[in-house]
């Protein structure tokens, strides 16, 4: 069996790769090295978590690239974690997310469809919960009010899923991420863009003047929940959904407290009113990904994040 990991190079992609080898499954990785950040950091991110996994250099709006390679592999799984992020960029390059996140999903999920692919697993967002969602937010609660053209994006996905699974029977299964953090994060991500301006002594920007609270899941809880959903046996709904998150929303202001604490170094704050696409407030109710697959996260941000806060050191150094 071939399992087939999009966005193999990108933050969950990587470790997801890892543990997947660790368990000695053959994956084949894709990914197209964009320049939304720098693709010299997904190189080294590969080169340190999953140096010998094949990943392939292709494009999801690569139709024949894609065809060709669906065609090569037969993969029996696939892990869908490529797409264009970013809630902010989605204001100015909107281009990028149809492109990527619809045009490149349709590709995908009619490959699965022909080569008979077994299960796929994607990534949507807790930003699909948008203005219309109560803390803590669970799978049964409306979706159609997004803040963000990302997030209408990730709810397309699920659209677009459902039809899938309910007119050609594929399986598939769609994982709300909350806000991941870990060494080798994306580096337009608060984890890693506060604790780089830290080191090098740089004010922070602090926007709705700290009053936000978000569910920080650190990356191993994430990747045992994608690995979790991955192994689930079928039900008898062919699509479902599940969030994945720390259950645990942390306060904005204890946050960067707890990076200046690991960093030893003083926190200089600048506080600005809200950016538009954000939400106040996130909480996933994680009930049903614990009773369909045992997940149950278990990091805290005082333990995970130190870790984000020393590689950003022994990555970045005088580049912080």
């Amino acid at each position: 069996m071939t399992t087939l990991v999009t966005g193999a190079a990108g933050f969950i992609g990587a470790y997801t790769c890892r543990a997947l080898q660790a368990r000695g499954e053959r994956v084949v990785g894709l990914d197209n090295y964009n320049d939304y950040y720098d693709p010299q950091l997904k190189r080294d991110r590969v080169a340190a978590l999953c140096p010998d996994v094949d990943i392939r250099d292709i494009g999801l709006t690569d139709r024949d690239g894609m065809a060709a390679l669906f065609e090569e592999l037969q993969p029996t799984r696939v892990v869908h974690l490529a797409a264009q992020a970013g809630v902010r960029y989605s204001l100015t390059h909107p281009h990028a997310y149809v492109d990527s996140n619809l045009v490149g999903f349709v590709n995908l999920v009619e490959l699965c469809r022909h080569h008979g692919v077994r299960h796929l697993v994607y990534a949507s967002s807790s930003s699909v919960y948008g203005d219309s969602a109560t803390p803590p937010f669970s799978e049964d609660q409306r979706i159609d009010q997004p803040r963000s053209l990302y997030a209408a994006t990730k709810a397309a996905n699920e659209l677009i899923a459902h039809t899938y699974a309910h007119l050609y029977g594929l399986r598939s299964t769609g994982l709300r991420f909350f806000t991941v953090y870990g060494a080798w994060g994306r580096p337009d991500m608060a984890p890693v863009l506060f604790s780089r301006a830290v080191w090098a002594g740089r004010p922070i920007e602090v926007f709705n003047f700290g009053r936000m609270r978000r569910d920080f899941t650190f990356i191993d809880d994430i990747v045992a929940g994608v690995l979790g959903a991955l192994d689930s046996q079928p039900q008898e709904a062919l699509h479902e959904v599940f969030n994945l998150g720390n259950h645990t929303p942390v306060e904005l202001e204890h946050f960067i407290a707890v990076i200046g604490q690991a960093a030893g170094k003083p926190v200089e704050k600048i506080y600005k009113p809200m950016q538009p696409g954000d939400m106040v407030e996130t909480m996933a109710d994680t009930a049903r990904a614990h009773a369909a697959f045992g997940f149950e996260p278990a990091t805290a941000i005082e333990t995970g994040l130190p870790q984000v806060v020393q590689w950003c050191q022994d990555y970045f150094g005088e580049r912080a």
